[in-house]
C-alpha cells in the first residue's frame, strides 16, 4: 500500500479523534469553564507532568457520546507511572455508558497488572439510563477491580463535581478521597432521585456536599479549596507512599539532624489534665514541611498524619488532647483503624503517640458501637507488620493504651515514655470506689497511679523512659535499628481473618 492509499485511512482517523476530543463542544465547554470548572482533558493534563499524558479508549462510545464521557489513560507524577480516568460532565452529564465500563474496568485491570498508582476524577450521573435500552454481554465491572486493588497499589478519587451512584462508590473504594470545595458532592442518588423516593427536598451541597463527607460521614479524606489544589494534595500524597506493593516507600533527601527539642517542654504541659495542641508538637518531632494531616476534619479526637524522620516516610497516629481530652470515639477510632491499614500495606512504618483518659464512655458512645471500632483499631494497629513505634506523652487508660500499641511483646522496635505519665486500666478514684476499696486499698491505687512509669520501666514495659526534649532523637534512633526491615525486598500484606 502506498503512502496515498493510506491518506483517506489516516483521514478519516484524525477526524474521529478529533470529534471525540471536542468533549460536549465549544458552547457547552465554555459555559462549564465560565462556573469556575476544569473539563476532564484539561484537568488530566494539569494533573500529570507536562505533555505525559497518553489517552486510551478515545474512540470509544457511540458517536453522538464523544469518549463516551469518559477520557482514561496514563501520564507520569513526579516522573513515576500513573493511570487516571476523568469523567466528562460536559458529555451526557458525565453518565456512564458501556463503551466508559469497559474502559473503567480496563484502567483498574491496568493498574492492578502493570502495579501503578490509579487516579479518579469524579463528576458524573452514574449509570446511564439508557443504558437499559442497549445489548450487552455480563462482564466484570470497575468497581469489583477496584475492589481488588486494595493494598496493592495507591488509589486516589479526586471529586471535582457532584458524583451519584456506580460513579460515586468510585470514592470509598480509593485508598485516599479529596473533594474541591463548592464544587464536589457524592450521594448514592442525587436531589431529584431522593425528591421522588422520599419526598425529601434537599440539595446537593447538604445531601452529599464536602461538610457531610470530610466532617460527618468520613468518606472523604481532604478537602481542597479549588482543582489545583486538589491536584497538588493527590501528588503529596503519592509522594509518601510506593508505587506499589512490592516495593517501599523511597526517602527524600534525609533530614538526619539530631537535635534537642528544647520547645517542647512549652507545648506539653506535665498536668495531665491541661489540654494542648498535638500537631505542632507533630511540626517540631518529624522533619522540617513534612507533617501532611490526613482527614483533619473527622475523628478529630485523634490525628492521622503523613511524615517524614530522617527522610524516611512514616504514619503518625496520636491523640488530641485539645478534644474530648484524647478519648477515642467511634469516628475516631474507624479513621484510626483505616488509614493503619492503608498506611501498613505499603509498608510505612507506624509512629503511635499516646495521650489519652481511655476510649470514650457514656450510653451514646455504646450506642453507637465504641466496643467494635475501637477492637478494629486494635486490631489493625495490631496485624500492621511494619516497625511500630510508641510513645506514651502523658497518660493511657485502659483500653485506650493498648489502641495506641502500649502492649508488651506486640512487635514494637520501640516503646518509650516521658517521666510523670499516668497509667492503669481506670483511673484509681473511679476503680478504687467501684471495687469498693478500704481507705487503704485506695490509698495505694492512687499512689500507684501517682507513681508515674517507673515500675513498668523496672520491668522493661518500656523499653525506655526519656526527656521529652530526647524525642525527635530517640525515633531517629529507633527508625537506624530498623533500616533491615526497612530496606529488605517486600511483598503485599497477607490477609487473613478478619476485622472485627
Amino acid at each position: 500500500m502506498t503512502k496515498d492509499e493510506w491518506a483517506p485511512l489516516l483521514e478519516e482517523l484524525g477526524e474521529r479523534r478529533s470529534a471525540n476530543q471536542q468533549m460536549g463542544g465549544p458552547e457547552k465547554v465554555a459555559r462549564y469553564r465560565d462556573g469556575g470548572r476544569v473539563e476532564a482533558r484539561s484537568r488530566i493534563a494539569e494533573f500529570l507532568d507536562p505533555g505525559t499524558f497518553v489517552e486510551i479508549g478515545t474512540l470509544a462510545g457511540p458517536d453522538a457520546i464523544p469518549s463516551d464521557a469518559f477520557v482514561a489513560g496514563h501520564g507520569l507524577v513526579d516522573g513515576g507511572p500513573v493511570l487516571v480516568g476523568a469523567e466528562d460532565f460536559t458529555v451526557a452529564g458525565g453518565s456512564i455508558g458501556t463503551s466508559a465500563a469497559s474502559k473503567r474496568h480496563r484502567l483498574a485491570q491496568l493498574a492492578l497488572q502493570e502495579r501503578v498508582p490509579l487516579v479518579m476524577m469524579l463528576e458524573g450521573a452514574g449509570h446511564r439510563a439508557t443504558n437499559a435500552l442497549e445489548g450487552h454481554r455480563p462482564a466484570p465491572n470497575d468497581l469489583q477491580a477496584m475492589a481488588d486493588l486494595a493494598g496493592y497499589v495507591p488509589t486516589v478519587a479526586i471529586v471535582t463535581g457532584p458524583s451519584a451512584g456506580h460513579g460515586a462508590l468510585a470514592a470509598p473504594l480509593s485508598d485516599f478521597v479529596i473533594m474541591v470545595e463548592q464544587h464536589a458532592s457524592l450521594f448514592t442518588a442525587g436531589p431529584p432521585l431522593v425528591r421522588a423516593s422520599l419526598g425529601e427536598v434537599v440539595d446537593k451541597e447538604s445531601l452529599g456536599g464536602s461538610a457531610v463527607h470530610a466532617v460527618q460521614s468520613g468518606v472523604a479524606h481532604n478537602v481542597a479549596g479549588s482543582v489545583p489544589e486538589a491536584f497538588a494534595q493527590a501528588r503529596r500524597y503519592l509522594s509518601y507512599l510506593p508505587r506499589n506493593a512490592w516495593s517501599r516507600p523511597t526517602p527524600t533527601s534525609p533530614d538526619e539532624e539530631e537535635r534537642e527539642l528544647v520547645d517542647i517542654l512549652e507545648m506539653i504541659p506535665p498536668n495531665d489534665r491541661q489540654p494542648y495542641d498535638m500537631r505542632p508538637v507533630l511540626d517540631l518531632v518529624f522533619d522540617t514541611d513534612s507533617v501532611w494531616e490526613i482527614q483533619p476534619q473527622h475523628g478529630t479526637s485523634i490525628l492521622t498524619a503523613l511524615v517524614r524522620l530522617g527522610g524516611q516516610p512514616m504514619a503518625v497516629v496520636a491523640n488530641q488532647p485539645m478534644i474530648l481530652a484524647g478519648s477515642i470515639d467511634v469516628a475516631a477510632a474507624e479513621k484510626a483503624a483505616r488509614f493503619i491499614e492503608i498506611t501498613s500495606s505499603f509498608h510505612l512504618p507506624l509512629v503511635q503517640l499516646a495521650d489519652n483518659p481511655g476510649v470514650l464512655a457514656g450510653s451514646a458512645s455504646e450506642r453507637a458501637g465504641i466496643l467494635r471500632s475501637s477492637a478494629r483499631m486494635f486490631a489493625a494497629q495490631r496485624r500492621a507488620g511494619v516497625p511500630k513505634f510508641h510513645v506514651t506523652l502523658r497518660k493511657a487508660f485502659g483500653f485506650g493504651s493498648s489502641v495506641m500499641g502500649m502492649n508488651s511483646f506486640d512487635n514494637q522496635t520501640v516503646s518509650l515514655a516521658f517521666p510523670g505519665v499516668t497509667l492503669g486500666g481506670i483511673p484509681a478514684g473511679v476503680g478504687g470506689r467501684t471495687a469498693k476499696a478500704s481507705s487503704e486499698m485506695q490509698e495505694a491505687l492512687t499512689a500507684n497511679e501517682a507513681a508515674g512509669p517507673w515500675r513498668l520501666a523496672a520491668s522493661v514495659t518500656y523499653d525506655e523512659i526519656i526527656d521529652p526534649r530526647e524525642l525527635r532523637n530517640a525515633l531517629l534512633a529507633a527508625a537506624r535499628l530498623a533500616t533491615a526491615r526497612l530496606t529488605e525486598p517486600v511483598e503485599p500484606k497477607a490477609r487473613v481473618g478478619y476485622l472485627p
